[in-house]
């Protein structure tokens, strides 16, 4: 296993994800990577990836899935996985030489603009493109990864409505708060901006694909160990998240009131596994022409 290091772009949202949410997601690993355990054993046993496999890990984040495709594709394969947030990286180089997988290297970079050789059998993103800058930039960058009849596959939340675990939080946060102003940070788009059918196939087509398809994926989400960890997890990422940061000094003086709000309403999920919500993505599959 090796590592190597390039310069993400010098963008606010990049430096949003460094600055602000990096040490949130460390807190919360527990959440953004166990709490997915359904939603991935839905997905990864039908990824187009095989024994030798060369493949590519876009907005790898912890390096969770790039093990896993790493484990797929075997010692005769290899996985790059790419993620704009060297501290992320440092837990996924930690659990690479933990797990004595020895066909992974970790790159820092922004896959919207890192320079790829076309000679990756494989791309991968599990819920990163939603946060491109600029989808289509990103996606055909994607593509640039592929050789000829190469496939893609992204994983993205469907829309709000249809997942609670993100949405419900939110709109009791709004009771309280204002919605962030025009002039908030964030981290990108956000998670539902992948979430309608139509428009990302006209994104996927001008960005070069063919053959796309989509896939509904519902499954239960762990977004907590208890009620507290779940509140605490809601206030600090994701669109509640959002609200409560933004709202500053109101958020503060009204955090006693959201909390107990908050508490009313997960506990209403509590199971033997912790709070527990339905959740719903698209798998989005798309090819490198021939």
């Amino acid at each position: 296993m090796s590592t190597a290091q390039a310069p993400a772009s010098n963008n606010d949202f990049v430096d949003f994800w460094n600055e602000v949410l990096v040490p949130k997601f460390v807190k919360y690993r527990h959440i953004l990577v166990g709490g997915l355990t359904h939603h991935s054993a839905k997905i990864f046993p039908s990824l187009e990836v095989s024994e030798g496999d060369s493949a590519v890990d876009v907005g790898c984040g912890f390096g969770d899935t790039a093990i896993q495709i790493a484990k797929r594709v075997g010692p005769s394969g290899s996985v790059l996985g790419i993620d704009c947030c060297d501290a992320f990286l440092e837990f996924g180089r930690a659990d690479v030489e933990a797990s004595g997988v020895t066909n992974v290297r970790f790159v820092v970079g922004d896959a919207q603009t890192y320079r790829f050789e076309p000679v990756y059998d494989f791309c991968f993103s599990r819920f990163g493109t939603q946060f491109f800058e600029n989808p289509v930039a990103g996606l055909r960058n994607m593509r640039a990864s592929l050789r000829p009849g190469g496939v893609m596959t992204m994983i993205v939340w469907r829309a709000s409505d249809d997942n609670p675990w993100l949405d419900l939080p939110k709109k009791l946060v709004l009771e309280y708060l204002p919605p962030p102003g025009e002039d908030a940070r964030s981290c990108g788009p956000g998670p539902f901006s992948m979430a309608d059918q139509q428009m990302v196939t006209k994104q996927l087509e001008i960005a070069g694909y063919e053959e796309i398809r989509f896939e509904r994926v519902d499954a239960p989400l762990m977004v907590g160990n208890t009620v507290e960890d779940a509140i605490g997890f809601q206030l600090a990422l994701g669109p509640a998240g959002e609200v409560y940061r933004e709202a500053g000094e109101e958020a503060q003086r009204r955090h006693e009131e959201i909390v107990s709000a908050l508490a009313t309403e997960l506990r209403k999920y509590e199971t033997p596994e912790g709070i527990v919500m339905e959740s719903s993505s698209w798998k989005v599959r798309a090819c490198n022409p021939k």
